[in-house]
């Protein structure tokens, strides 16, 4: 047989469309897995013409079902960012909008017991090895689709699926602060010296004032991603964060042994600005901070989910650059945060609390939408 047939699902999850694909499917050897996974994607190649990338890191996503490997879960779940400009599959790190497909999938494949009309999803990811509780609307037995929840970034509205990301604090680190600060200082090229933030939550981050960078804070991706100049900086920035926090040994190599992690953002006080997707105007009033996120050393065009989660927590420790670019009068744990990003405005309900001295994240909560748009089986060529 010269090819071989893979079941697959794609489903649009949040701001993001990635493939599903049970982990009973794909080999069981990793070099075999890689391979096979780059091949489904078309990778390493810029259009990926010869498989089913969507040639954009969005849309070079990989989701992993299996069965749990923990008690306290559903399902397990592994994410994985496909490069498309080298033959490199990353597990460094969870992708939030990818995460709000998997309660979904697990619904529609009978993975876990259907209730209606909510059905509760314990997914263990294993990229952070932590728990994400997921509320799924269900209709007829299978995920529900239509709903009147609208994300920015997405046209039209669908059902919200909730996700509960409290425990994924210190996911890659172990720490909520990896350094125990709410700020640090970094050298940068040509810059010198700039004060950072540093935060591990469902995904680690590093955080820089966009005044300190020469930039307003709400540039369109077209800006930034036309700017080589200030991509390199952003870029070594995310570097030396993830030797700071050892996610490598040598900044030099963050780029290609930690490409997607840790992420960085750049953050502003609250202003008004165009919705880039739709000309919107987005008023100063709507948002109490605003946030562009780099992801794959390019501006990600709306906010990443678990990027979400991070700044979120990031905004209710004192102290850090995110906190201190915040609406006074928002500084409230009880309040709903709103994110401004270059396609709109994200939620995200979150609080922590400072326990003698140590940063306790008590409460991430986004809602999202999802829908699976095909399945069927993928073809992938066999090496003779």
């Amino acid at each position: 047989m010269e090819q071989e047939k893979i079941r697959t699902v794609i489903m649009r999850a949040g701001t993001s469309k990635g493939i599903f694909i049970k982990d009973e499917d794909l080999p069981q050897d990793q070099n075999k897995r890689d391979k096979t996974i780059l091949r489904i994607f078309g990778s390493p190649d810029i259009r990926q013409i010869d498989g089913l990338g969507g040639a954009e890191p969005l849309t070079s996503k990989l989701a992993i079902i299996g069965s749990p490997s923990r008690p306290d879960a559903d399902v397990d779940y592994t994410f994985a960012q496909v490069s498309y400009v080298a033959p490199t599959v990353d597990y460094s790190g969870n992708c939030g909008n990818i995460s709000s497909g998997v309660g979904p999938f697990a619904v529609d494949e009978g993975l876990v017991k259907v209730k209606e009309p909510f059905t509760t999803v314990r997914v263990h990811n294993t990229n952070t090895n932590s728990i994400l509780v997921e509320r799924v609307q269900v209709v007829d037995g299978k995920a529900k689709v239509l709903g009147d929840y609208k994300i920015a970034g997405v046209p039209g509205t669908g059902a919200g699926i909730s996700i509960d990301f409290s425990d994924t604090a210190g996911a890659k680190t172990g720490k909520l602060l990896p350094t125990e600060n709410a700020k640090d200082k970094i050298q940068v090229t040509g810059l010198g010296e700039l004060e950072v933030s540093i935060v591990d939550a469902a995904n680690p981050m590093v955080f820089v004032r966009a005044k300190d960078l020469g930039l307003t804070g709400t540039e369109t991706p077209e800006e930034i991603d036309s700017n080589e100049k200030m991509l390199g900086i952003l870029e070594e920035i995310r570097a030396k964060a993830a030797e700071t926090i050892g996610m490598v040994d040598d900044w030099r190599e963050a780029t290609e042994k930690s490409p997607a992690f840790p992420m960085v953002a750049f953050v502003s006080p609250a202003k008004g600005y165009k919705d880039f997707t739709t000309g919107r105007q987005i008023e100063e009033e709507e948002v109490d901070f605003v946030s562009r996120l780099m992801y794959m050393q390019i501006i990600h065009k709306t906010y990443a989910g678990t990027g979400t989660i991070c700044t979120g927590a990031a905004a209710r420790i004192e102290g850090t650059i995110v906190n201190e670019a915040m609406k006074q009068k928002n500084r409230g744990q009880d309040s709903v945060l709103r994110i401004g990003h270059p396609a709109g405005i994200i939620t995200i309900d979150v609080s922590a609390e400072n326990d003698t001295g140590k940063w306790i994240l008590t409460k991430a909560a986004i809602k999202r939408t999802a829908r699976r748009i095909m399945d069927g089986y993928c073809y992938v060529p066999q090496e003779r």
